[in-house]
C-alpha cells in the first residue's frame, strides 16, 4: 500500500489525530510493558523500587552527615598537609561548620541541625561517609554518578534499572524524573536520564509538575475511536516500515512509546490528581508551604510516592535553585560563597518534605519495598573558598534508607578533616552495585551487548555494600 493510494489531506488529517509528534518525540524514553522483557531475578528482591533525592551541585558532607569536630577548633588556621587541586584554585583556611553537631536517634548518628527533622530519623538512615568520585566538574560528576561514564552516550542507571525489572504499570513509564519550572535538569542536560544503547523504552521520562499539563502535548484532540484507529495506522506503517530496515528495534520503541503516551492520557490526570490526600498528609509533606521551593518539592516527594504506589520502578527528583552563592538553577548546592545562606536555604527546601516521604512510605508499610538514596555528584572542601567551599570528589556522605537496607549505621571514614576517604573507601560503582543488588539484580550479569562488549552500569567495578543490608 503506498501514499499514493491515499486521500493526502484526509490521511494527514487522520495521523494528526492521535497523540501529537511532540508528545511521541518528549516521550521518545517512556517504556512500554512487553517491550522490555526482563529475566528472572538472580536472587530474592528486597526493593522493588528505586526513589533517588538527587541534590545536584554537591552537598557539604562535613556540614551535614559527617561533622569533623577538628574544623572547629582550627577554624581560621591554614590547612596542614597536601592540599589537591581545586576546581578554582582558591584555597582558604580551615573553616568550621556553621550548624550544630549532635547524636540523634537511639543509634546515636552524629548529624548536624542542618537536616533537623531528616536527622530524627537517623534511625532509618545508612550513611556512606567515605563516597569518592572521580570527576570534580558538575557535568563530568553528574554523568558519572547518574551512568558510571563521564560523558554522555551511556544509559542512567533509571535506564539500567528498567531493563533488568521491566515494566510493571504498562499505563506510566518505568522511570521518571520530577522537575519543576525552578527544578531543571542538572549540569549534562536531559541526557543524564537517557537510555543510550539500551532499548528507548527504558530511559526517563520527565514530568514537569509545574504544569497544568505535567506531560505536554499529550492530551486527546479526537475522539477515542478516530484516535484509536489513526494511532492503529501509524503502527501499521511504522511496523511495516520496520521490517525494511537495519534499525528495526528503534522503530519498534517508538512505536511501543506511541501506545505508552496513549495511555498516559488516563493515567497522568489520576496520577497528579492529589484530591484524594487528606489535609494532614499535604501539610506533613509541605504542599501548600508558602516557600515556593519547598512547596515545589514537597509536591516532587508526594508524587514519588504516588508513582512507586503504581509500579513505577525509579523515580528521581530535582531540587530548586537557592539563587544564593555561586549555585544556579543546574547546581543549586553549589555554594562557592555565602555558605550558611545557600546551603541553609537549600537545606529548608527539602528537609521537612523528605522527612514526610520517609514517614508517610513506613507508615503506609512501603518503606521495606522502596529504597532511597540521598546525594550528589560530590562532596566540598574543609577549607574556605571565600565564604564557601569548593568541590571535594575525594570524600564525601551519602545515605540509604528502606528497602532492605539497615538503619542507624554508617559505614567507612573520612579523615579527621573530612577531606579524604580513609576507610571502607566507596565508590559509584559500589553504590549502583548496592541498589541493583536490592532490587534482585546481580550487577555482573546485567549486561547488554554493545558494540562488540557486553556493558554494565558498574563497567568492570563495583561491590555491594553487605555490611549495609539488614
Amino acid at each position: 500500500m503506498s501514499i499514493d493510494d491515499f486521500n493526502r489531506r484526509a490521511f494527514l488529517r487522520l495521523t494528526s489525530a492521535g497523540v501529537s509528534a511532540t508528545a511521541i518525540s518528549s516521550l521518545v524514553n517512556s517504556t512500554e510493558a512487553g517491550q522490555v522483557s526482563p529475566s528472572p531475578l538472580h536472587h530474592p528482591a528486597e526493593a522493588k523500587a528505586v526513589i533517588l533525592l538527587y541534590m545536584s551541585g554537591g552537598v557539604s558532607h562535613i556540614d551535614s552527615f559527617d561533622p569533623k569536630p577538628l574544623l572547629a577548633e582550627l577554624d581560621g588556621q591554614p590547612m596542614p598537609g597536601k592540599v589537591e587541586r581545586t576546581q578554582f584554585d582558591q584555597v582558604g583556611s580551615i573553616r568550621g561548620s556553621y550548624w550544630k553537631t549532635a547524636r540523634y536517634g537511639d543509634s546515636g548518628l552524629e548529624i548536624t541541625d542542618m537536616f533537623p527533622q531528616v536527622a530524627e530519623l537517623a534511625d532509618d538512615l545508612a550513611i556512606v561517609r567515605s563516597m569518592t568520585a572521580n570527576f570534580s566538574e558538575h557535568a563530568q560528576a553528574n554523568f558519572f554518578m547518574h551512568s558510571g561514564f563521564p560523558f554522555l552516550g551511556y544509559p542512567s542507571a533509571g535506564a539500567w534499572v528498567t531493563y533488568g525489572l521491566g515494566v510493571k504499570n504498562r499505563n506510566l513509564p518505568g522511570y521518571v524524573v520530577l522537575q519543576s519550572d525552578k527544578a531543571v535538569s542538572p549540569h549534562g542536560g536531559v541526557s543524564l536520564f537517557g537510555n543510550g544503547f539500551l532499548p528507548a523504552t527504558t530511559g526517563g521520562s520527565i514530568f514537569n509538575i509545574s504544569q497544568t499539563n505535567v506531560v505536554p502535548n499529550i492530551q486527546a484532540s479526537t475522539a477515542p475511536q478516530e484516535q484509536r484507529r489513526a494511532l492503529d495506522l501509524i503502527k501499521s506503517l511504522d511496523l511495516n516500515f520496520a521490517d525494511r530496515i537495519a534499525a528495526r528495534q528503534a522503530v519498534i520503541d517508538s512505536v511501543a512509546n506511541t501506545e505508552t503516551a496513549y495511555r498516559m492520557q488516563q493515567a497522568i490526570p489520576e496520577l497528579t490528581d492529589i484530591s484524594d490526600e487528606t489535609r494532614a498528609t499535604l501539610d506533613q509533606y509541605g504542599v501548600n508551604d508558602k516557600n515556593p521551593n519547598l512547596s515545589q518539592y514537597a509536591r516532587q516527594c508526594l508524587l514519588a510516592r504516588r508513582l512507586v504506589e503504581r509500579g513505577v520502578r525509579f523515580v528521581e527528583l530535582s531540587c530548586a535553585s537557592a539563587q544564593i552563592g555561586a549555585g544556579g538553577s543546574a547546581n543549586p548546592w553549589d555554594q562557592h560563597g555565602e555558605i550558611e545562606r545557600g546551603h541553609g536555604s537549600m537545606a529548608k527546601q527539602v528537609d521537612q518534605p523528605i522527612a514526610a516521604l520517609l514517614t508517610d512510605l513506613k507508615q503506609r508499610g512501603m518503606l521495606d519495598s522502596t529504597l532511597v538514596v540521598f546525594t550528589g555528584e560530590f562532596g566540598r572542601a574543609p577549607f574556605a573558598q571565600g565564604t564557601g567551599r569548593d568541590h571535594n570528589p575525594y570524600g564525601f556522605s551519602l545515605w540509604l534508607a528502606g528497602g532492605g537496607i539497615r538503619g542507624g549505621v554508617t559505614y567507612g571514614a573520612t579523615d579527621e578533616f573530612g577531606y579524604h576517604a580513609v576507610e571502607k573507601t566507596a565508590t559509584v560503582y559500589d553504590l549502583w552495585a548496592t541498589v541493583l543488588h536490592q532490587l534482585g539484580i546481580d550487577h555482573e550479569r546485567l549486561t547488554y551487548r554493545y558494540s562488540g562488549r557486553d556493558m554494565r552500569l558498574t563497567d568492570v567495578h563495583g561491590n555491594v555494600w553487605h555490611e549495609l543490608l539488614a
